[in-house]
């Protein structure tokens, strides 16, 4: 089901600008899915830790090291193989194989089995995010390009939203497995749409160097990233912030049910409002601000997320600490709006800065990185802190509270790294 490449360097005609509009929100939907079959294992971790008996520990892994490893190594060649084939089937193939292995996850009967499932989850969904990066920044021209980023990027709050609101509701209706079971299925029906509504584009130059009708060789790809000094700075930066990140958003839910005593159906609900619509706007926030700062100065698509990173440390602090739930959940949006601002500019400055040919490596560098650090150790870093605290000093229930408290601080690191990115970004536009 091999469609013929389109091109879209010229002005866009009707026909164009509907194509667009159709890719977007098929790959939008893509990756809602990605992120609902991510995030509905963080919501069912209470049920699932009491009936399979799981440490704090085990949780951290299975919602974190588990699943990064695979999923941050696997983006790698499998990018390669983005940069040089069909991207649509790449997506379409993605999305089957973690949505079957979701839907089998309602199958665990222990910790290794639920570990296996989520590996799966993990080789399913390395495949589609760096192929839908590389068409996006086929369809749009750079001066549109962190927009349209930012709103495929919408997804990402859609789907925590609907992963907290769907798993939570279903499980405490009937139950956690049949949660995995009725999501896994939905997602296995968008495969085939994506074949026929996603066509692939034409790879687009940018007038860079290290342009090549073919992608180059890997260590020269690599090298070539690493003297971009917004890229490395703007890497580092995103890495410590998604170390504080993914542990809010893995250990939120376990957080309100035992230090605020909030039942699961509840705790859903809010997640998925604090999450779906604070990250939500966030998100657009966070990429039209960069594109409008960036029209000033181009150093401002870089250094919005700086001021955003910072301002979420202390809206964190306080929703972890204050004792008032309401407080504590007011805070949360607000930390959570600031935590997604910088989502448009790590994929859209860097997908300006590199050739057509790598632009999928890219993100799959990003990804690797960024998930290894932050996504693999930020919630199993969290658990077993969490674990520490309550035997050592007997917090118990609330040992949570004090150690999602102490990851939040790497956000204040990732900043100042991010505000140094700022400084390179015109010159490494120019220069490359």
């Amino acid at each position: 089901m091999n469609s013929p490449p389109i091109g879209l360097t010229a002005p866009p005609t009707t026909s164009a600008a509907g194509l667009r509009r159709t890719m977007l929100v098929m790959l939008g939907l893509v990756s809602m899915f990605n992120y609902i079959d991510r995030t509905v294992l963080s919501v069912l971790q209470e049920p699932i830790k009491q009936e399979l008996k799981l440490s704090d520990g085990q949780l951290g892994l299975l919602t974190g090291l588990a699943f990064a490893l695979f999923y941050a190594t696997l983006s790698l060649p499998i990018a390669r193989l983005a940069d040089r084939f069909n991207r649509r089937n790449i997506i379409a193939a993605s999305i089957a194989t973690w949505s079957g292995m979701t839907a089998l996850s309602g199958l665990a009967t222990g910790f290794g089995s639920l570990v296996a499932f989520r590996i799966g989850v993990a080789l399913g969904e390395a495949g589609s995010v760096p192929a839908s990066h590389s068409i996006i920044a086929d369809y749009y021209p750079p001066e549109k390009r962190v927009t349209a980023l930012a709103l495929w990027g919408l997804a990402l709050p859609a789907g925590i939203m609907l992963g907290y609101a769907s798993g939570g509701w279903i499980a405490a209706a009937l139950g956690w497995r049949l949660a995995f079971g009725v999501i896994g299925v939905a997602g296995l029906a968008l495969a085939p749409l994506v074949l026929l509504l996603v066509r692939e584009p034409k790879r687009t130059g940018s007038g860079l160097s290290m342009q090549a009708e073919t992608a180059p060789p890997l260590g020269e790809a690599i090298r070539f990233l690493w003297r971009l000094r917004t890229y490395r700075y703007m890497l580092i930066g995103t890495t410590l912030h998604a170390f504080a990140q993914y542990a809010m958003m893995s250990w939120s839910a376990p957080f309100y049910m035992r230090v605020h005593d909030m039942p699961l159906a509840d705790v859903a609900s809010w997640l998925a409002l604090m999450n779906g619509l604070g990250g939500g706007i966030g998100i657009y926030l966070g990429g039209r601000l960069s594109d409008a700062a960036g029209s000033r100065d181009p150093a401002g698509r870089v250094w919005v997320s700086a001021v955003a990173m910072l301002l979420m440390v202390p809206a964190a602090l306080l929703q972890f600490l204050i004792p008032s739930l309401t407080a504590s959940l007011v805070f949360g949006f607000v930390a959570t709006m600031l935590m997604f601002f910088y989502y448009g500019p790590i994929i859209g400055v860097p997908q300006s800065v590199v050739p057509p040919r790598i632009r999928a490596l890219t993100s799959a560098v990003t990804l690797l990185v960024f998930n290894l650090f932050g996504l693999g150790l930020g919630p199993a870093v969290t658990g077993f802190l969490s674990d520490h605290l309550a035997a050592a000093d007997g917090m118990h229930d609330i040992s949570l509270r004090y150690a999602l408290s102490v990851v939040v601080l790497f956000s204040l690191a990732g900043a100042g790294s991010i505000a140094w990115a700022s400084r390179f970004y015109a010159s490494d536009l120019t220069e490359h």
